[in-house]
Protein backbone atom coordinates (compact mmCIF):
# COMPACT_ATOMS: atom_id res chain seq x y z
CA UNK A 1 0.00 0.00 0.00
CA UNK A 2 1.11 3.18 -0.77
CA UNK A 3 1.30 5.81 2.61
CA UNK A 4 -0.10 9.09 1.86
CA UNK A 5 -0.45 12.32 3.11
CA UNK A 6 -2.11 15.27 3.18
CA UNK A 7 -1.19 19.26 3.97
CA UNK A 8 -4.24 21.36 3.58
CA UNK A 9 -6.79 19.12 3.87
CA UNK A 10 -9.95 21.54 4.58
CA UNK A 11 -9.94 23.15 1.53
CA UNK A 12 -11.82 22.15 -1.81
CA UNK A 13 -9.10 20.34 -3.70
CA UNK A 14 -8.01 18.51 -0.26
CA UNK A 15 -11.47 17.34 0.39
CA UNK A 16 -11.81 16.06 -2.92
CA UNK A 17 -8.37 14.42 -3.27
CA UNK A 18 -9.26 12.53 0.34
CA UNK A 19 -12.48 11.87 -1.08
CA UNK A 20 -10.52 10.12 -3.89
CA UNK A 21 -7.87 8.52 -2.21
CA UNK A 22 -9.85 7.01 0.43
CA UNK A 23 -11.55 4.70 -2.65
CA UNK A 24 -8.01 4.05 -3.84
CA UNK A 25 -7.15 0.11 -4.06
CA UNK A 26 -3.55 0.72 -3.44
CA UNK A 27 -3.39 4.10 -1.12
CA UNK A 28 -3.81 4.50 2.90
CA UNK A 29 -4.65 7.66 3.83
CA UNK A 30 -1.81 8.31 6.67
CA UNK A 31 -2.59 11.61 7.89
CA UNK A 32 -4.70 15.07 6.46
CA UNK A 33 -3.32 18.51 7.98
CA UNK A 34 -5.48 21.35 8.80
CA UNK A 35 -4.67 24.46 10.54
CA UNK A 36 -8.12 25.58 11.07
CA UNK A 37 -9.01 23.90 14.58
CA UNK A 38 -11.82 22.50 13.10
CA UNK A 39 -13.11 18.59 13.04
CA UNK A 40 -12.52 17.02 9.65
CA UNK A 41 -16.41 16.34 9.46
CA UNK A 42 -17.69 19.51 9.99
CA UNK A 43 -15.58 20.73 6.97
CA UNK A 44 -16.25 17.98 4.83
CA UNK A 45 -19.86 16.78 5.52
CA UNK A 46 -19.24 13.62 3.24
CA UNK A 47 -17.02 12.44 5.47
CA UNK A 48 -19.10 12.14 8.84
CA UNK A 49 -19.21 9.19 10.92
CA UNK A 50 -15.44 7.56 9.11
CA UNK A 51 -13.62 8.86 12.15
CA UNK A 52 -11.31 10.63 10.24
CA UNK A 53 -9.36 13.73 12.16
CA UNK A 54 -6.98 16.41 10.80
CA UNK A 55 -3.83 16.95 12.47
CA UNK A 56 -1.32 19.69 12.89
CA UNK A 57 1.60 20.05 9.93
CA UNK A 58 4.04 19.86 12.93
CA UNK A 59 2.54 16.44 13.27
CA UNK A 60 2.77 15.36 10.25
CA UNK A 61 5.42 12.10 10.01
CA UNK A 62 6.41 11.64 5.99
CA UNK A 63 5.10 8.90 4.01
CA UNK A 64 5.52 7.52 0.25
CA UNK A 65 3.90 10.36 -1.11
CA UNK A 66 2.88 13.52 0.05
CA UNK A 67 0.24 16.58 -1.85
CA UNK A 68 0.79 19.80 -1.02
CA UNK A 69 -3.07 21.63 -1.26
CA UNK A 70 -1.69 24.77 0.14
CA UNK A 71 -2.60 28.38 -1.56
CA UNK A 72 -0.05 29.76 -4.01
CA UNK A 73 3.64 30.96 -2.07
CA UNK A 74 2.94 28.22 0.25
CA UNK A 75 4.00 24.92 -0.56
CA UNK A 76 7.78 26.23 -1.21
CA UNK A 77 7.69 26.33 2.41
CA UNK A 78 7.26 22.86 2.90
CA UNK A 79 8.56 20.90 -0.55
CA UNK A 80 11.51 20.68 1.05
CA UNK A 81 10.98 19.20 3.94
CA UNK A 82 9.24 16.19 2.74
CA UNK A 83 11.29 15.40 0.02
CA UNK A 84 14.41 15.57 2.41
CA UNK A 85 12.55 13.16 4.38
CA UNK A 86 12.41 10.32 1.94
CA UNK A 87 9.00 11.31 0.08
CA UNK A 88 7.64 11.97 -3.43
CA UNK A 89 5.55 15.04 -3.73
CA UNK A 90 2.61 16.65 -5.77
CA UNK A 91 2.34 20.30 -5.35
CA UNK A 92 -1.41 20.81 -6.22
CA UNK A 93 -0.42 24.33 -6.05
CA UNK A 94 1.36 27.03 -8.42
CA UNK A 95 4.96 27.28 -6.73
CA UNK A 96 6.07 24.89 -9.38
CA UNK A 97 4.58 25.76 -12.03
CA UNK A 98 6.12 28.27 -13.90
CA UNK A 99 9.75 27.73 -15.20
CA UNK A 100 10.59 31.52 -15.57
CA UNK A 101 11.69 32.55 -12.43
CA UNK A 102 11.15 36.75 -13.39
CA UNK A 103 8.03 35.64 -14.74
CA UNK A 104 6.97 33.91 -11.31
CA UNK A 105 8.23 36.54 -9.48
CA UNK A 106 5.89 39.08 -10.67
CA UNK A 107 3.06 37.08 -11.20
CA UNK A 108 2.70 36.19 -7.66
CA UNK A 109 4.76 38.78 -6.04
CA UNK A 110 6.86 36.87 -4.25
CA UNK A 111 10.26 35.44 -4.19
CA UNK A 112 10.78 32.17 -4.49
CA UNK A 113 12.68 30.18 -1.91
CA UNK A 114 13.81 27.07 -2.81
CA UNK A 115 14.05 27.90 -6.90
CA UNK A 116 16.53 25.14 -7.67
CA UNK A 117 13.57 22.69 -7.10
CA UNK A 118 11.86 24.21 -9.76
CA UNK A 119 13.75 22.69 -12.61
CA UNK A 120 13.64 19.09 -11.32
CA UNK A 121 9.15 19.61 -10.86
CA UNK A 122 7.44 18.30 -14.37
CA UNK A 123 4.51 20.34 -14.93
CA UNK A 124 2.13 17.94 -14.32
CA UNK A 125 -0.13 17.39 -17.62
CA UNK A 126 -0.16 13.65 -17.73
CA UNK A 127 -1.11 13.34 -21.36
CA UNK A 128 1.99 15.57 -22.48
CA UNK A 129 5.14 14.85 -19.95
CA UNK A 130 3.79 11.22 -18.82
CA UNK A 131 7.96 10.05 -19.07
CA UNK A 132 9.14 12.98 -17.00
CA UNK A 133 6.25 12.57 -14.32
CA UNK A 134 7.12 8.82 -13.56
CA UNK A 135 10.85 9.26 -13.09
CA UNK A 136 10.09 12.92 -10.64
CA UNK A 137 10.16 13.37 -6.94
CA UNK A 138 8.42 16.12 -6.99
CA UNK A 139 5.57 17.09 -9.44
CA UNK A 140 3.70 20.01 -10.44
CA UNK A 141 0.21 19.98 -10.68
CA UNK A 142 -1.08 22.14 -13.50
CA UNK A 143 -3.95 24.38 -12.62
CA UNK A 144 -7.84 23.66 -14.07
CA UNK A 145 -8.08 26.36 -16.75
CA UNK A 146 -4.62 25.35 -17.86
CA UNK A 147 -5.27 22.05 -18.18
CA UNK A 148 -8.39 22.52 -20.21
CA UNK A 149 -7.20 24.72 -22.60
CA UNK A 150 -3.52 23.10 -23.16
CA UNK A 151 -5.47 20.07 -24.26
CA UNK A 152 -7.84 21.83 -26.01
CA UNK A 153 -5.55 23.52 -27.98
CA UNK A 154 -2.11 20.97 -27.91
CA UNK A 155 -2.97 18.79 -31.20
CA UNK A 156 -3.12 21.95 -33.25
CA UNK A 157 -0.22 23.86 -31.72
CA UNK A 158 2.07 20.96 -32.17
CA UNK A 159 0.84 20.63 -36.00
CA UNK A 160 1.12 24.27 -36.67
CA UNK A 161 -2.40 24.12 -37.95
CA UNK A 162 -3.55 27.39 -36.23
CA UNK A 163 -1.74 31.00 -36.58
CA UNK A 164 -0.03 31.90 -32.89
CA UNK A 165 0.14 35.46 -32.68
CA UNK A 166 -4.03 35.38 -32.41
CA UNK A 167 -4.98 32.30 -30.11
CA UNK A 168 -7.96 33.50 -27.85
CA UNK A 169 -9.43 31.04 -24.83
CA UNK A 170 -12.94 31.96 -22.58
CA UNK A 171 -12.94 30.18 -19.63
CA UNK A 172 -16.02 29.40 -17.24
CA UNK A 173 -15.59 28.33 -14.32
CA UNK A 174 -18.40 27.15 -11.54
CA UNK A 175 -18.11 28.92 -7.72
CA UNK A 176 -15.90 26.00 -6.34
CA UNK A 177 -13.06 27.39 -8.62
CA UNK A 178 -13.25 30.48 -6.15
CA UNK A 179 -12.13 28.33 -2.86
CA UNK A 180 -13.68 27.82 0.03
CA UNK A 181 -13.12 31.12 1.68
CA UNK A 182 -16.12 33.33 0.79
CA UNK A 183 -15.37 36.08 -1.74
CA UNK A 184 -18.47 38.47 -2.80
CA UNK A 185 -18.74 37.13 -6.08
CA UNK A 186 -19.08 33.34 -5.16
CA UNK A 187 -21.81 34.22 -2.39
CA UNK A 188 -25.16 32.87 -4.21
CA UNK A 189 -26.72 36.02 -3.53
CA UNK A 190 -24.68 37.47 -6.04
CA UNK A 191 -24.00 34.86 -8.62
CA UNK A 192 -27.11 32.90 -8.31
CA UNK A 193 -28.49 35.47 -11.22
CA UNK A 194 -25.62 36.49 -12.98
CA UNK A 195 -22.17 35.85 -14.23
CA UNK A 196 -18.80 37.59 -13.49
CA UNK A 197 -15.59 38.01 -15.56
CA UNK A 198 -12.56 38.48 -13.14
CA UNK A 199 -8.40 39.44 -13.46
CA UNK A 200 -9.83 40.04 -17.44
CA UNK A 201 -6.53 40.46 -19.09
CA UNK A 202 -3.50 39.04 -16.92
CA UNK A 203 -4.79 35.49 -15.30
CA UNK A 204 -2.14 33.35 -14.12
CA UNK A 205 -3.50 30.46 -15.96
CA UNK A 206 -1.91 32.34 -19.14
CA UNK A 207 1.23 31.85 -18.01
CA UNK A 208 1.03 28.11 -17.69
CA UNK A 209 -0.96 28.09 -21.36
CA UNK A 210 2.04 29.94 -23.01
CA UNK A 211 4.66 27.85 -21.13
CA UNK A 212 3.38 24.87 -22.23
CA UNK A 213 2.03 25.51 -25.41
CA UNK A 214 5.64 27.04 -26.80
CA UNK A 215 7.40 23.91 -25.85
CA UNK A 216 4.92 22.14 -28.16
CA UNK A 217 5.74 24.85 -30.54
CA UNK A 218 9.07 25.09 -30.65
CA UNK A 219 8.72 28.73 -30.52
CA UNK A 220 7.03 31.87 -28.28
CA UNK A 221 3.46 32.27 -28.23
CA UNK A 222 1.30 34.31 -26.40
CA UNK A 223 -2.34 33.34 -25.16
CA UNK A 224 -5.35 35.99 -24.87
CA UNK A 225 -7.23 34.51 -21.70
CA UNK A 226 -10.64 35.74 -20.01
CA UNK A 227 -12.13 33.78 -17.75
CA UNK A 228 -15.61 33.89 -15.88
CA UNK A 229 -17.31 32.16 -12.81
CA UNK A 230 -20.80 31.22 -13.53
CA UNK A 231 -23.65 29.34 -10.75
CA UNK A 232 -22.54 25.93 -10.74
CA UNK A 233 -20.67 24.36 -8.28
CA UNK A 234 -18.38 21.98 -10.43
CA UNK A 235 -16.68 22.12 -13.83
CA UNK A 236 -15.08 24.44 -16.44
CA UNK A 237 -15.27 25.17 -20.11
CA UNK A 238 -12.93 26.44 -22.22
CA UNK A 239 -14.16 27.75 -25.62
CA UNK A 240 -10.66 27.95 -27.94
CA UNK A 241 -10.41 30.30 -30.41
CA UNK A 242 -7.26 29.48 -33.66
CA UNK A 243 -7.18 30.82 -36.99
CA UNK A 244 -6.33 28.06 -39.01
CA UNK A 245 -3.25 28.42 -41.24
CA UNK A 246 -4.82 25.85 -44.19
CA UNK A 247 -8.71 24.91 -44.81
CA UNK A 248 -9.98 22.24 -43.14
CA UNK A 249 -13.11 21.06 -42.45
CA UNK A 250 -14.64 19.68 -39.20
CA UNK A 251 -13.98 16.15 -39.75
CA UNK A 252 -10.42 16.51 -40.60
CA UNK A 253 -9.71 18.40 -36.90
CA UNK A 254 -11.62 15.37 -35.55
CA UNK A 255 -9.67 13.11 -37.00
CA UNK A 256 -6.39 15.38 -35.89
CA UNK A 257 -7.50 15.11 -31.91
CA UNK A 258 -8.42 11.38 -32.28
CA UNK A 259 -5.04 10.65 -33.75
CA UNK A 260 -3.62 12.69 -31.22
CA UNK A 261 -4.94 11.42 -28.09
CA UNK A 262 -5.44 7.94 -29.14
CA UNK A 263 -4.72 5.71 -26.18
CA UNK A 264 -5.39 8.42 -23.75
CA UNK A 265 -7.89 6.43 -21.13
CA UNK A 266 -9.39 9.88 -19.92
CA UNK A 267 -9.46 12.20 -22.83
CA UNK A 268 -13.08 12.03 -25.31
CA UNK A 269 -13.13 13.38 -28.22
CA UNK A 270 -16.91 14.16 -29.07
CA UNK A 271 -16.87 12.53 -32.34
CA UNK A 272 -20.66 13.74 -32.89
CA UNK A 273 -22.73 14.24 -36.36
CA UNK A 274 -23.82 17.63 -36.52
CA UNK A 275 -28.07 17.76 -37.34
CA UNK A 276 -28.45 19.69 -40.33
CA UNK A 277 -32.50 19.75 -39.22
CA UNK A 278 -32.11 21.73 -36.13
CA UNK A 279 -30.99 25.25 -35.71
CA UNK A 280 -29.83 25.00 -31.90
CA UNK A 281 -26.83 23.03 -32.19
CA UNK A 282 -25.36 21.21 -29.13
CA UNK A 283 -24.69 17.37 -28.83
CA UNK A 284 -21.52 18.11 -30.67
CA UNK A 285 -20.15 19.87 -27.67
CA UNK A 286 -19.37 19.00 -23.88
CA UNK A 287 -21.29 19.64 -21.15
CA UNK A 288 -19.70 20.25 -17.51
CA UNK A 289 -22.51 18.38 -15.64
CA UNK A 290 -22.06 15.38 -17.18
CA UNK A 291 -18.45 15.46 -16.42
CA UNK A 292 -18.82 16.06 -12.25
CA UNK A 293 -17.29 13.74 -10.53
CA UNK A 294 -15.26 12.59 -13.07
CA UNK A 295 -11.33 12.58 -14.27
CA UNK A 296 -12.42 12.59 -17.78
CA UNK A 297 -11.91 15.63 -19.52
CA UNK A 298 -13.90 15.87 -22.87
CA UNK A 299 -13.63 17.77 -26.17
CA UNK A 300 -15.93 19.04 -28.87
CA UNK A 301 -15.10 20.51 -31.79
CA UNK A 302 -16.47 22.86 -35.17
CA UNK A 303 -15.11 25.19 -37.75
CA UNK A 304 -16.29 28.19 -39.03
CA UNK A 305 -15.03 27.37 -42.74
CA UNK A 306 -16.50 31.03 -43.98
CA UNK A 307 -13.80 32.52 -41.32
CA UNK A 308 -11.31 30.40 -41.12
CA UNK A 309 -12.05 29.38 -36.90
CA UNK A 310 -11.56 26.66 -35.46
CA UNK A 311 -13.57 26.11 -32.05
CA UNK A 312 -12.03 23.65 -29.68
CA UNK A 313 -14.28 22.79 -26.37
CA UNK A 314 -12.93 21.72 -23.47
CA UNK A 315 -14.94 20.32 -20.48
CA UNK A 316 -13.57 18.90 -17.20
CA UNK A 317 -14.45 18.84 -13.25
CA UNK A 318 -12.09 21.62 -11.57
CA UNK A 319 -11.49 19.81 -8.73
CA UNK A 320 -11.38 16.16 -9.87
CA UNK A 321 -9.33 16.08 -13.23
CA UNK A 322 -8.28 20.34 -12.77
CA UNK A 323 -6.67 19.12 -9.69
CA UNK A 324 -7.26 16.16 -7.15
CA UNK A 325 -7.82 13.73 -9.63
CA UNK A 326 -5.14 15.32 -11.87
CA UNK A 327 -2.74 14.46 -9.07
CA UNK A 328 -3.40 10.75 -8.15
CA UNK A 329 -3.49 10.16 -12.09
CA UNK A 330 0.05 11.34 -11.45
CA UNK A 331 0.68 9.57 -8.70
CA UNK A 332 -0.47 6.30 -10.18
CA UNK A 333 2.26 6.78 -12.41
CA UNK A 334 5.05 7.69 -10.82
CA UNK A 335 4.11 4.62 -8.85
CA UNK A 336 3.91 2.35 -11.54
CA UNK A 337 0.63 1.79 -11.32
CA UNK A 338 -2.22 1.77 -13.80
CA UNK A 339 -3.08 5.54 -14.57
CA UNK A 340 -6.72 4.77 -14.21
CA UNK A 341 -6.33 2.91 -10.91
CA UNK A 342 -9.13 4.74 -8.19
CA UNK A 343 -10.16 6.71 -11.17
CA UNK A 344 -12.73 5.14 -13.39
CA UNK A 345 -15.79 6.81 -11.81
CA UNK A 346 -18.13 8.08 -14.76
CA UNK A 347 -19.92 11.88 -14.71
CA UNK A 348 -23.30 12.05 -13.06
CA UNK A 349 -26.21 12.68 -15.00
CA UNK A 350 -28.14 14.55 -14.46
Amino acid sequence: MIEAGIVGGSGYSGGELLRILLQHPSVRVRWVTSRGGKRLEHIHRNFYGMGLEFISLEEADGGDIVFLCTPSRESMLHAQRFLRGGARVIDLGSDFRLKNREIFEAVYKTTHTCWELVSEAPYGLTELRRGEIRQARLVANPGCFATAAILGLAPLIKEKLIEFDRIVVDGISGTSGAGAQPETPSQHAEIGNSIFAYNVTDHRHTYEMAQELSVLAGEKIDIHFTPFYAPFSRGILVACHGFLTDPLDRGQVLDLFKDFYQGEYFIQILDIEKDAKVSWQYLPYPSVSTLAGSNFCQIGIDVDNKRGRVIVFAALDNLVKGAAGAAVQNMNVMCGLPEETGLTMLGMHP
